[in-house]
């Protein structure tokens, strides 16, 4: 990749004449200027737009990139990271990339012609090559990319089988789990923390995928449950996946939690304020976003990692679509 150094050499003019012309920050001579845009074209150089970092190589931008600004999980979430990073003297730039690898690739590839000081990602596209090619600080948010690439998670087999366990104990016996799409590393970790809580109580268990989203998650479990009568216990890997059951449900006549009990996972604030209330399985999401962006401003300024992956332990969080008495 050319620097702005190549651009001066190629020009004949110094470094500080091509950093004037591209920041338009003093005089540069028509006959330099010329030079300059010639050397520019030829060697493809995209400058970067963070003035600082034409001479100190550092900027204080973050870049964060998330999968999906409709599910409020990621809003939270990106809170968190935008309140540390402010908090350390930086400033976060906003990508969504609506679950297309296309988008995500776009984003990536424009945050780092910016010159960004690093990026915060909760990736599609886990365990591809283009990741090698990132010569930046990176934190896997949410979804491991791969083992080189410092990650930030919810233990989340822990909190399948939470959710799962409980949903037993308070009597349901017929159990369908809601997984997130079968490419993410969440969710299959999800699926196996159920698995594994239901095989432990020989009981009848049901997988079935959904994108997490309302209005798809609504659409799937409406088939789904009226072809299946007999369950009385589900566990969503989101709670948008979960308040679509809930939603389902009430179309069908299914009363909560008489008929049919739900737990969500993730503990967004609207599963508060649905009715009934979500029992659901809760990430530390503001501990997850801070976590993230001070692992990144660690690698940004030099430090030393404290961690390579931080994992945290969920909580659950028991409201009215479970039943309160447990069985003993």
């Amino acid at each position: 990749m050319a620097t702005i150094s190549d651009v001066a050499k190629l020009a004949e003019v110094s470094v500080a004449t091509v950093s004037r012309y591209i920041n338009d920050s003093g005089y540069v001579g028509k006959k330099s200027r010329e030079s300059i845009e010639s050397a520019i074209q030829e060697l493809n150089f995209v400058p970067s737009e963070v003035a600082r970092s034409l001479s100190t190589k550092q900027s204080d931008i973050i870049g964060l990139i998330i999968p999906d600004i409709k599910n409020p999980f990621f809003p939270e979430l990106a809170r968190a990271v935008e309140d540390t990073a402010f908090e350390y003297g930086y400033t976060v730039i906003l990508c969504n990339s609506d679950e297309n690898a296309t988008k995500e690739k776009h984003y990536l590839q424009k945050l780092t012609n910016k010159y960004v000081a690093g990026i915060i990602i909760t990736s599609i596209i886990e365990q591809e090559n283009h990741w090698h090619n990132v010569r930046l600080p990176i934190v896997a948010l949410d979804r491991p990319i791969n083992s080189k690439v410092p990650t930030v998670t919810t233990n989340n087999e822990k909190g399948a089988k939470i959710a799962t366990n409980y949903l037993i104990e308070c009597g349901a016996t017929n159990l369908l789990c809601i997984s997130g799409p079968k490419t993410f590393v969440s969710s299959q970790t999800r699926i196996e923390g159920f698995k594994l809580a239901g095989n432990q109580k020989n009981i009848s268990t049901h997988i079935i995928e959904s994108p997490y989203d309302f209005e798809i998650a609504e659409k799937i479990l409406y088939g789904y449950l009226k072809n299946n009568p007999a369950i009385d216990g589900i566990f969503a890997c989101s709670d948008a996946s979960a308040i679509g059951a809930l939603k389902a449900a009430h179309r069908l006549g299914i009363r909560i939690p008489e008929d049919m009990q739900i737990v969500g996972f993730d503990g967004i604030q609207v599963g508060n304020v649905v009715t009934p209330g979500l029992t659901t399985v809760a990430q530390n999401i503001y501990q997850l976003g801070q976590a993230a962006a001070k692992l990144l401003i660690e690698q940004i300024e030099g430090d030393k990692i404290t961690q390579e992956s931080v994992c945290i332990d969920p909580q659950l969080i028991i409201r009215e679509t479970t039943r309160k008495e447990r069985l003993e």
